[in-house]
C-alpha cells in the first residue's frame, strides 16, 4: 500500500465520506458490525447485475482510505478504527449543520439537559453491562430516530423505552430486562391518590406505591425468569411481594428478652429503656418493641405467653390500674401494627418451672407462682375486648385463647372460657389453639394460622421464640389441573415442580434477609452479646395451597369431603410429605406445607384462571364478580345439637400432613343465636374428639355504621338506625368479597 502524506491522505478520507452511498455504507457496517459482500449489496438495496460495478467501485475507494477493511477468511468487511472515528466527526458535523438544539430532555433527576447521544450509551454501559461497540450502535440508532420525530422535548424514562425496543429488535433480551425502569404509569398513582378508601392515608399511599416498585425491582432483578414468569402468570403467588426482599412475614417476641436486658432505642442519641421497673413500664417496654419492630416486620408480631410474662409486674396492683394500663396498651398497638396477643388461661409445666423475670430485670422464683397473676390479665384483657368490641369490631391487636384438658375441667378458669366464649358468639372475634395434644404443648400460634413447633432443636425456647415465619408463596392448584388435562400422574409430576420452584423463591428471601438484613432490619438483627435477637435461620418457609377443594372437585367431580375422594386426599398427601423431606434436605428443615388465608392471592389467582381458560372451565368459590379460590376451611354448624358434620373433622385429620407449617378452620356462626355455654361444649367437642381441630376460630359477618357507632350481626345493605348506606361497612375476616 502505498503511503500518503498527512494532507493528502486527509484529502482521501474527506472525498470517501464525500458520496451519500459511501457514507451510507460505513453507517451500515458500523449498525450491523461486519458484513458480506452480498450482505452489503442487499441491506442497500442494490441490483447485483445493474449496480455490480458501482457498488465494487466505492467499496474499493473506502478500503483505499483504509475506512474499510476486508477479512480475508471471512470474506466480510468491518470499520477500521479510523472509519468510526470519521463517522464520529461527521455525526458532529451533521449535529452543527442540522442542529437540534431544541431537542431538550428531562431526566430522572428532575433537571433538564440537552439529549447527548453519548449519555445513553454510557448509561447501556453502566446500568446494562452493554459491550462498549454495541452500546454506541444502539445510542446512535435512538438519536436517528428522535431526531425523525422531530421531537422538541423528551424524558429519560421516553428515551429508556426506545433504546429498549432497539435491544430487542437485534436480539438482546437480555441486556434490555437488565435496563427496564421500575416504576408505576401516572394512570395508577392517580388512582392510588383519588381512590375512596379508609384504609389509605398519606403513609399508607406512599408505603403501598414503594411496595409496588420494589415488586416490580424483585420480579425483574432478584427471582430468575422462571419464579417471576410463574408468579406473573398465576402459577404461583409470591406473598408479600412488595417487601419480600426486605421483611420477614412475622416474628414471635420472647418478653423476658427486654425485661432482662432493657431496649436500646437509637445508636446515635444512645438513649435507652432499662428493664422495667412496674406493670407500666413493661408495657412500655412492649410497645416500644412492636413500634420499632413494626418496619421491619411485612405481616404481624407476635407476643408468646403474653398474659405470663407480664404476670410478675402485678402484685399488689388493683384491678383497675392494670386495666387501665391494658387499655392504654391495646389502643396504642391497634392502629400502628399488626399484632396477636396469645394468653394462655394454663401455665404449661416446662414454662412453669421457668425463672421468673420481674420489676427491674431481677429473678423473683419461677411462673408457676403466677397463676393467679397470669388469669387476673387474661381476664381484663377479654374485658376490654368485650366493652369496646359493643361499638365497633375491634380487628387488632387478635387474641389467641389457649385450650387444654387442663383449662377445660378446672374451675378457677370456667369464668375465663365464659368471658372468651361470650365475645366469639357476639364477634366472632378471638382465636382458639387446641394444647390436649401432646404435640402442641409448647407450640405457638399466629392468627393467620402458622405455627411453630419445637421440632427443629426439640428446646422449644430456641425452636418457637425469637423466630416466626420468614415468607410464604401460595401454589394455584387448581392451575396445575388444568395444565394436567385431568391427568393425575401429570398433576403431580408439575405440582412438585412448583412445589421446588416455590422454595427456590423462599431461599432466595432468606439469602437476601441474611446477607443484607443488618442495614433493612437493624433493630431485629441487633448483635447483642455475639448473638442477633431474631433467630432467621430457625424462622419457617411457608408453601401454601390454594384452592384444594376446587381441585379436588374438578379432577373428581365430587366434593372434598366426598369418601370417593379419600384415595386421591392420601396420594396428594403422601407425595408432597416425600418430596417436602426430599427438598428439606436443600432448604432448610423449616419448609413447611400450610393451607392458610390471604387476603389477595386466592383472588388474583382465580382471576387470572379465568381470563387464561374463560369462566366455564374453572370450578370457583364466590360469584362471579367476586370469584376466588378456598384457602382457610370453612366449617358449618348444625343445631340441636350444636355440633360439626363427622367428615369434616376427618377430612381435616386427613389433611394433617399437608397442615405442617399451619392451618385455620374457620367456624361460621352466620347469624345462629348461639348462648356460650353452648359455644364453650362445641370447643370442648372440637378439641377432645376423635379427630380434634388444632387451630380455629368462630366468625361472623358484622355490618358497622361510621356515623351510629354501632353495628349489627349479618349483612346489612342500610344502617337500621340513621338508614344511611355509604356509612357502612362489612366486617369479615375470611371472606376475599367483604372489606372493612
Amino acid at each position: 500500500m502505498v503511503t500518503l502524506p498527512n494532507r493528502a491522505r486527509g484529502v482521501k478520507v474527506l472525498k470517501a465520506v464525500s458520496s451519500p452511498l459511501r457514507l451510507q455504507l460505513l453507517n451500515l457496517l458500523f449498525d450491523k458490525g461486519a458484513l458480506s459482500y452480498t450482505e452489503l449489496m442487499t441491506f442497500l438495496k442494490l441490483n447485483p447485475n445493474r449496480d455490480a460495478g458501482r457498488f465494487a467501485y466505492h467499496l474499493k475507494f473506502l478500503l483505499k482510505a483504509d475506512l474499510v477493511e476486508a477479512d480475508v477468511d471471512a470474506k466480510k468487511y468491518f470499520l477500521t478504527d479510523l472509519g468510526k472515528m470519521v463517522l464520529d466527526v461527521a455525526d458532529r458535523v451533521e449535529k452543527k449543520a442540522v442542529s437540534h438544539k431544541g431537542m431538550i430532555v428531562r431526566t430522572s433527576h428532575f433537571a433538564l439537559e440537552a439529549f447527548d447521544q453519548n449519555k445513553i450509551a454510557n448509561s447501556l454501559i453502566k446500568e446494562a453491562k452493554v459491550p462498549p461497540e454495541l452500546a454506541q450502535r444502539a445510542a446512535k440508532e435512538a438519536e436517528k430516530r428522535l431526531l425523525k420525530s422531530k421531537t422538541k422535548y423528551l424524558t429519560a424514562a421516553l428515551i429508556r423505552e426506545m433504546v429498549n425496543g432497539i435491544l430487542i429488535e437485534k436480539g438482546f433480551e437480555d441486556y434490555r430486562h437488565k435496563l427496564t425502569r421500575v416504576g408505576m404509569p401516572v394512570h395508577e398513582v392517580t388512582a392510588f391518590i383519588e381512590a375512596k378508601d379508609y384504609c389509605l392515608d398519606a403513609s399508607n399511599l406512599l408505603s403501598k406505591a414503594g411496595q409496588n416498585l420494589i415488586s416490580e425491582y424483585t420480579l425483574l432483578n432478584i427471582f430468575s425468569r422462571d419464579i417471576a414468569d410463574a408468579h406473573l402468570l398465576g402459577s404461583i403467588n409470591i406473598d408479600d411481594l412488595g417487601t419480600w426482599l426486605l421483611k420477614p412475614r412475622e416474628v414471635i417476641h420472647d418478653m423476658r428478652f427486654f425485661f432482662l436486658n432493657g431496649l436500646k432505642l437509637d445508636d446515635i442519641t444512645k438513649t435507652s429503656l432499662e428493664p422495667p421497673k412496674n406493670f407500666n413500664s413493661a408495657l412500655l417496654i412492649a410497645l416500644n418493641v412492636l413500634l420499632h419492630s413494626a418496619h421491619e416486620v411485612s405481616h404481624q408480631q407476635i407476643f408468646s405467653y403474653f398474659n405470663i410474662f407480664m404476670a410478675p409486674y402485678i402484685t399488689e396492683i388493683d384491678p383497675d390500674t392494670i386495666k387501665e394500663a391494658l387499655l392504654f396498651f391495646i389502643l396504642n398497638i391497634n392502629p400502628h401494627t399488626q399484632t396477636t396477643l396469645e394468653l394462655d388461661l394454663s401455665i404449661p409445666k416446662p414454662l412453669a418451672e421457668k425463672q421468673a423475670i420481674g420489676p427491674n430485670g431481677q429473678l423473683c422464683g419461677k411462673y408457676g407462682n403466677y397463676t393467679k397473676e397470669a388469669h387476673l390479665i387474661a381476664d381484663l384483657t377479654l374485658q376490654i375486648y368485650s366493652e369496646i368490641t359493643t361499638i365497633k369490631p375491634l380487628m387488632n391487636p387478635k387474641i389467641i385463647i389457649k385450650i387444654n384438658s387442663k383449662i377445660l375441667n378446672d374451675p378457677n378458669t370456667q369464668n375465663l372460657l365464659l368471658k372468651a366464649h361470650t365475645l366469639a358468639t357476639q364477634q366472632g372475634m378471638l382465636y382458639f389453639a387446641n394444647h390436649t395434644l401432646k404435640e402442641n404443648t409448647l407450640t405457638v400460634f399466629s392468627s393467620s394460622g402458622t405455627k411453630l413447633t419445637p421440632d427443629l432443636t426439640e428446646d422449644w425456647e430456641t425452636d418457637t421464640l425469637r423466630t416466626g415465619c420468614l415468607g410464604s408463596v401460595t401454589i394455584n392448584l387448581p392451575r396445575i389441573v388444568q395444565e394436567s388435562e385431568g391427568d393425575k400422574n401429570k398433576f403431580f409430576d408439575i405440582l412438585k415442580e412448583r412445589y421446588e420452584l416455590a422454595a427456590r423463591a423462599l431461599n432466595i428471601k432468606y439469602n437476601n434477609l441474611k446477607h443484607f438484613g443488618k442495614n433493612s432490619l437493624p433493630f431485629l438483627l441487633k448483635n447483642i452479646s455475639g448473638d442477633a435477637y431474631l433467630r432467621l435461620e430457625n424462622c419457617s418457609r411457608i408453601i401454601n395451597f390454594t384452592g384444594l377443594p376446587e381441585t379436588v372437585k374438578a379432577l373428581t367431580s365430587k366434593n372434598i369431603n366426598d369418601p370417593e375422594n379419600q384415595t386421591f386426599i392420601e396420594e396428594l398427601t403422601q407425595t408432597l410429605t416425600t418430596f417436602r423431606h426430599k427438598l428439606g434436605k436443600k432448604h432448610g428443615k423449616r419448609l413447611y406445607p400450610a393451607i392458610l388465608y390471604h387476603p389477595e392471592a386466592p383472588k388474583r389467582l382465580a382471576q387470572l384462571d379465568i381470563e387464561k381458560y374463560g369462566i366455564a372451565k374453572i370450578n370457583y368459590s364466590g360469584t362471579r364478580d367476586n370469584p376466588y379460590y378456598s384457602t382457610s376451611k370453612h366449617l358449618q354448624l348444625t343445631p340441636n345439637p350444636l355440633t360439626i358434620q363427622t367428615d369434616h373433622l376427618t377430612l381435616i385429620q386427613k389433611l394433617s400432613e399437608l397442615t405442617i407449617g399451619g392451618s385455620i378452620d374457620v367456624i361460621e356462626l352466620e347469624t345462629l343465636d348461639i348462648p356460650p355455654l353452648e359455644l364453650i361444649d362445641l370447643t370442648r367437642q372440637l378439641v377432645t374428639s376423635r379427630h380434634p381441630i388444632e387451630f380455629f376460630t368462630y366468625n361472623r359477618t358484622i355490618t358497622y355504621c361510621r356515623n351510629c357507632q354501632k353495628s349489627w350481626l349479618g349483612t346489612q345493605h342500610k344502617c337500621p338506625t340513621c338508614n344511611s348506606m355509604s356509612t357502612l361497612g362489612t366486617f369479615d375476616r375470611f371472606n376475599p368479597t367483604y372489606s372493612p
